[in-house]
């Protein structure tokens, strides 16, 4: 017998895996049921994302790592020590498989799929109803990226995703205009080390003041219609400088531009971040702060030195050097900073080191203390020289050092395990 007209006609489709043609879809987990079984370090890399979503998450395991114990002890999951039971994944919105064993896995996948709820499995990704995609935060969007499975190959596309937004490659250009001054703090001197949101103003300005020690290959990362402003050559002399780049700030707000103050190190560390705040706040300017790493503590470490080590220093002092110990100007007490056990940091320093290195002798500090000088640290240029309160003026003037340049004084200046190998450059 033939078909009536507009009947009704079953088709049946093809099985197929999940990550053959995946389905790209945000979840709202927010309040909703999810059970993880399995609590070792698959699930461990798991957690975390499913309760930033607000999920309310129910682990199920014969035993947990120290960290999913940690986020059951802080409340953001439940955690039943035990053995998987058909009926674990009742009134359970997503489930994610992850134990050790695929006997057990291939069952939660079973009972989801009988329940008409999606699960993921861990080891085969292949074989459940779900795939994790790698994914990453950026500026309130949401990143995710699926390669049928192969997740290193889905991770290394999201990094690149990430980092050509980071770097201003790639543009989100419905992004709303930004208004006012941000205060960045380029870190100090290779340009990997500015922070990720420091980065990402970048490259929203439409104009850059950049200091003498901002990493200049950010600069070359910018687009042709940035205008970019030299703040070691505004002009007006010397003593007018720090007017005249509060002036520029203020001028390139005022036009309507987002202004971006890109300085060495940290903004607030002998940067003169907060009098830059001070003078945009009286004219009413918005003004956004982005710390940066800043040098003090950078640059010994690019060296191998640790401002600190457990049993050695319990202290350490960064000082400007910016002048010399016995000028009127100077505000630190340096006889009380000579009496300390601990580790100077001297910053602006290397010009007027054999002053810093006699006063600090003649307040107490041993001649014989190690002391290391550290030139353009981060950089490929990179140049150390290793002396003592006695001899580091000598030692400096013969290798030719000059600014910039951090001063470390202090038994872990001494410190040398694998210096050769310390830091090197990807």
């Amino acid at each position: 017998m033939g078909r009536k007209a507009g009947a009704a006609r079953a088709v049946a489709f093809p099985l197929v895996n999940a990550t053959d043609s995946p389905y790209l879809v945000g979840l709202n987990l927010e309040g909703r049921r999810v059970v993880v079984v399995g609590g070792g370090t698959v699930a461990q890399r798991r957690l975390p994302l499913l309760i930033s979503c607000g999920a309310v998450v129910h682990v199920i395991t014969r035993e947990a790592t120290p960290a999913v114990e940690a986020m059951a002890t802080a409340g953001q999951v439940t955690i039943e020590l035990r053995d998987y039971r058909e009926g674990d994944l009742a009134d359970a919105w997503y489930a994610v498989a992850c134990t050790d064993e695929a006997d057990t896995n291939i069952a939660i996948v079973a009972e989801a799929t009988a329940s008409k709820i999606f699960c993921v499995r861990a080891d085969i990704a292949k074989d459940g109803t779900a795939v994790t995609p790698a994914s990453a935060e950026w500026d309130g969007l949401t990143l995710g990226v699926l390669a049928g499975g192969e997740h290193r190959r889905s991770a290394a596309v999201r990094n690149a995703v990430v980092e050509a937004l980071q770097s201003g490659v790639v543009a989100d250009s419905a992004h709303a205009p930004l208004t006012g001054v941000a205060l960045v703090g380029g870190g100090p001197g290779d340009p990997d080390l500015i922070t990720v949101r420091g980065r990402r103003l970048l490259a929203y300005a439409d104009v850059v003041v950049a200091d003498r020690l901002a990493p200049p290959e950010l600069l070359a990362e910018l687009g042709p219609h940035v205008e970019v402003i030299d703040a070691s050559k505004i002009p007006y002399g010397r003593a007018m400088a720090q007017e005249a780049i509060n002036q520029a700030l203020i001028d390139g707000a005022k036009a309507g531009k987002f202004v971006v103050r890109l300085k060495g190190g940290d903004p607030y560390v002998f940067g003169r971040g907060y009098e830059e705040l001070e003078a945009l706040a009286a004219e009413g300017i918005p003004v956004i702060v982005v710390p940066g790493i800043t040098s003090a503590i950078s640059v010994p470490s690019s060296a191998g030195i640790p401002v600190t080590h457990r049993a050695v220093t319990h202290e350490f002092v960064v000082v400007s050097g910016h002048v010399a110990p016995d000028h009127p100007d100077s505000l630190v007490d340096w006889d009380a900073l000579a009496k300390l056990k601990g580790t100077i940091v001297l910053l602006m320093a290397v010009e007027r080191i054999g002053k810093f290195a006699e006063v600090l002798v003649a307040g107490g500090r041993p001649s014989d203390t190690p002391v290391i000088v550290v030139q353009e640290g981060t950089m490929r240029t990179q140049r150390e020289v290793r002396a003592d309160l006695s001899t580091v003026a000598e030692a400096v003037r013969e290798a030719g050092i000059r600014p910039p340049a951090i001063v470390v004084i202090g038994t872990v200046a001494g410190f040398s395990v694998n210096a050769g190998n310390v830091n090197a450059r990807a």
